[in-house]
């Protein structure tokens, strides 16, 4: 069953504070639990209205679907809620194509380029500090299992662009069409910026060079693209001209 303590501890989950306090945080579905259980995260307590599709776990509670709507995230609950700690960060890879954003705020958008990323291969995502905590419940929704795969890292971008010896390759709405450019995956790292204002001024400054997508028709509408949709179309054109 599901105690008074499991709900007011699980509802604490929701806000980054807590998450860190207690070192844990949700996933919820079969298909994203099933995938964390997989990798190098540990699984802390897993709650089931259906627990036979978990089997030979000790630290699994069945409950009934009420009690699940008490402790879920979700308007519309699947059968699972579980608690997985926290995983320490890996080294930065700095051979490889890197994604770096900057400010990004929304976990829908966070989610799905983390999705994106591990469509394309991509192994390494850096954060900045004021970014969305990717262990948002909505995050790990929109990410779909892929964040138990990826090392996802938070830091000061500013600084470790500046100290970067890798090829810093900024998107912008002025920038060189990214179909007439050969970008390399090795030692790179693509910087995209805030939803609203794009990239920095301060970072503006440190990188290498720029590029866009450009419209295919006269008037200048939308105004941009979304940033998920950006980033799924320029990992694209790079990885495929390297077929």
């Amino acid at each position: 069953m599901v105690t008074k303590n499991d709900i007011k501890f699980i509802n604490s989950l929701k806000h980054k504070k807590f998450r860190d306090l207690n070192n844990c945080f949700i996933v919820e579905g079969k298909k994203s639990i099933k995938e964390f259980i997989d990798s190098e995260f540990k699984l802390i307590k897993l709650f089931s209205v259906n627990s036979s599709c978990f089997k030979e776990l000790a630290n699994q509670f069945q409950i009934e679907y009420n009690q699940l709507k008490k402790i879920s995230f979700l308007n519309n609950p699947e059968d699972h809620l579980a608690i997985f700690e926290l995983k320490k960060t890996k080294p930065i890879n700095n051979e490889n194509l890197i994604i770096a954003l900057e400010s990004i705020r929304d976990p829908g958008n966070l989610g799905t380029i983390i999705r994106s990323c591990e469509w394309f291969g991509i192994k390494d995502i850096i954060c900045s500090l004021d970014s969305v905590d990717c262990y948002n419940p909505k995050v790990i929704q929109a990410a779909m299992g892929s964040i138990s795969r990826l090392n996802i890292s938070y830091l000061n971008l500013g600084n470790y662009l500046k100290i970067s010896k890798s090829v810093k390759i900024g998107t912008s709405l002025i920038g060189k069409s990214i179909y007439k450019s050969n970008i390399k995956s090795e030692n790179s790292i693509l910087v995209f910026g805030n939803e609203a204002n794009g990239i920095s001024d301060e970072l503006f400054k440190i990188i290498d060079f720029n590029l866009s997508i450009p419209r295919f028709q006269k008037h200048n509408f939308p105004e941009s693209l979304n940033i998920a949709s950006s980033l799924a179309i320029i990992l694209g054109e790079i990885k495929r001209k390297e077929i």
